[in-house]
């Protein structure tokens, strides 16, 4: 029988995150797993538990994040301007209170993700499709970026074939 990290209890909670590259579990009982948020789907983050706290707890000052394993003041005042939505807002439901916070939290948001991530740019799958829509779009561009040279030097004739080329593409994508 596993036991709850915190109270003994049977644990019926298991959680597991990645925090900076090593696996964490944490077992809980159905007490602690709700006095600590974990059933709130809202805002629960398990490097808080494990690294220092729940935000917003009582007696909280510094919040863990996943990525830095260090603690890191609490807000700087910083509101959204539209919704109101503060910094300390965003760290304990880790979501946004409008579209406008994502302009306001910027470089907060951007750490975040770096953190839970090996970085901040998409590299994986792209739907079947898309890859050859993408590619031909990109060719398109660099084509009439070529017409455009090839008629600035007047080499028509080769502006030509460059315009028929672009032609041929654009059929394929219609």
């Amino acid at each position: 029988m596993m036991k709850c990290d915190f109270c003994d209890k049977k644990a019926t909670v298991f959680l597991t995150q990645l925090v900076e590259g090593q696996m964490k579990k944490v077992c809980l009982c159905d007490n602690c797993a709700k006095e600590r948020g974990v059933t709130d789907p809202t805002g629960f983050s398990l490097a808080d538990l494990l690294l220092g706290g729940l935000p917003g707890g009582p007696g909280t000052t510094t919040t863990v994040t996943a990525s830095s394993a260090s603690p890191v003041p609490v807000g700087n005042g910083r509101k959204c301007p539209t919704c109101g939505f503060t910094l300390d807002d965003l760290r304990r439901v880790r979501r946004f209170g409008c579209s406008d916070c994502y302009a306001t939290f910027g470089e907060e948001v951007t750490q975040m993700v770096r953190g839970m991530h090996k970085g901040t740019t998409h590299i994986g799958k792209v739907p079947e499709g898309l890859m050859a829509l993408q590619y031909r779009h990109q060719r398109i561009e660099e084509l009439r970026s070529r017409l455009d040279q090839a008629i600035a030097s007047e080499s028509y004739e080769e502006a030509a074939g460059i315009r028929d080329e672009i032609r041929n593409l654009d059929e394929v994508r219609q």
